[in-house]
């Protein structure tokens, strides 16, 4: 299906959601590269917003645009790891314009918003399903380098539930291909700046147990992330730290966005969900 819809596209636009986390960069990224080196005949661009620093570390992030051209248009555009069309943010003029859509994600509450979608609710990834969609040989080193960084962030490091065999078996395939898979866990994942780890001692110190400890609930304000420079990017893995409490079944993390306008992510035993409110 993917490798039909890129030979009879001849421009090609591949866009995420708002506030790029890892499974959305790395689905991004990984699809883009895996264009450029099959289908070096074809327009390819890639746009997102501003996104977190450690996922710098994959040459082609320098080729992403932030903003879009008057009059641009494009044959195909394909959204990944995006439940539904307004979350393109600044690319939704792309999406509408363009000749062809598709939309390759995870997440249930999609709607099939493009006129073709492969949304498979119960996989741990968009990059996961996108690695499903291409050629395995056909898949160079940099592209599995970005595919595992959306695996190893949306199954925060296959230790959630939705890491199925599928997903190991992606993995392994992408170790093949020689990637660093101890340094992007390590640089991505695990390290922090100063000021991350400030604002995570703040979150954790400042939380709450419901339900007889079963629940636990952590919030910041705008104010507060103004006071240690940090921004929403930075605020990533505090819903897990919260969630590893003993006795906690379900964790819940807000960060303010505009006066009164919360990200709200949460994280149960079985499954993370996150949501806009």
């Amino acid at each position: 299906m993917l490798n039909k819809m890129l030979m009879q596209a001849g421009s090609i636009a591949v866009g995420g959601h708002i506030r790029p986390d890892g499974d959305c960069v790395g689905s991004c990224m990984g699809l883009y590269r895996y264009i450029r080196d099959n289908y070096p005949d074809k327009k390819t661009d890639v746009y997102l917003e501003e996104i977190p620093e450690p996922f710098k570390f994959l040459e082609d992030t320098k080729d992403i645009r932030h903003s879009i051209e008057e009059g641009q248009t494009y044959d195909l555009f394909v959204c990944m790891d995006c439940g539904d069309k307004d979350r393109l943010g600044f690319s939704v003029p792309l999406f509408e314009g363009a000749k062809n859509t598709f939309c390759i994600d995870h997440h249930i509450s999609n709607g099939s918003f493009a006129e073709n979608n492969y949304i498979v609710p119960d996989a741990s990834s968009a990059s996961e399903l996108a690695f499903g969609l291409m050629d395995k040989d056909k898949v160079s080193r940099k592209a599995a380098e970005a595919l595992y960084l959306g695996i190893v962030h949306d199954t925060g490091v296959f230790q959630y539930s939705c890491a199925g065999p599928s997903t190991f078996e992606a993995a392994a395939e992408l170790l093949k291909k020689g990637i660093d898979a101890p340094g992007i866990i390590r640089d991505t994942y695990y390290v922090k700046t100063y000021a991350q780890n400030q604002i995570l001692g703040r979150a954790l110190m400042e939380s709450i147990l419901f339900l007889d400890g079963k629940c636990i609930v952590s919030y910041i304000r705008k104010s507060t992330m103004d006071f240690y420079k940090v921004t929403p990017k930075e605020l990533d893995g505090i819903v897990s730290h919260l969630r590893n409490t003993e006795g906690v079944h379900v964790a819940v993390f807000m960060y303010e966005l505009e006066p009164e306008v919360y990200k709200i992510s949460l994280l149960q035993t079985e499954r993370s969900l996150t949501a806009d409110l």
